[in-house]
C-alpha cells in the first residue's frame, strides 16, 4: 500500500459524508421534515424576492421544458 493509500485509509470524501448524513437525516425525521424546511425557505425567499422571482424563473423552466418535448 502506498503512502498516499494509507492516509485515506479510513477518510470518506466530502460526496460520501453528504450522502451519508441526508440518509440518516431521512431515516430520522421522515417526509414531513423535508416538506416543512421546504415550506420555510421557499416562505423566506418570496418574501426577500417577491413573485417576480417566481415567474422569472418559472419560465426559464418551462421553455427548457417545452425544448425537451
Amino acid at each position: 500500500m502506498s503512502m498516499r493509500e494509507e492516509s485515506k485509509k479510513g477518510k470518506m470524501t466530502v460526496a460520501e459524508a453528504g450522502r451519508k448524513g441526508g440518509k440518516k437525516t431521512a431515516s430520522t425525521h421522515g417526509k414531513e421534515f423535508y416538506e416543512e424546511i421546504g415550506r420555510k425557505g421557499g416562505e423566506k425567499i418570496s418574501a426577500k424576492r417577491g413573485p417576480e422571482f417566481y415567474s422569472e424563473i418559472g419560465s426559464k423552466g418551462g421553455s427548457q421544458r417545452a425544448k425537451q418535448h
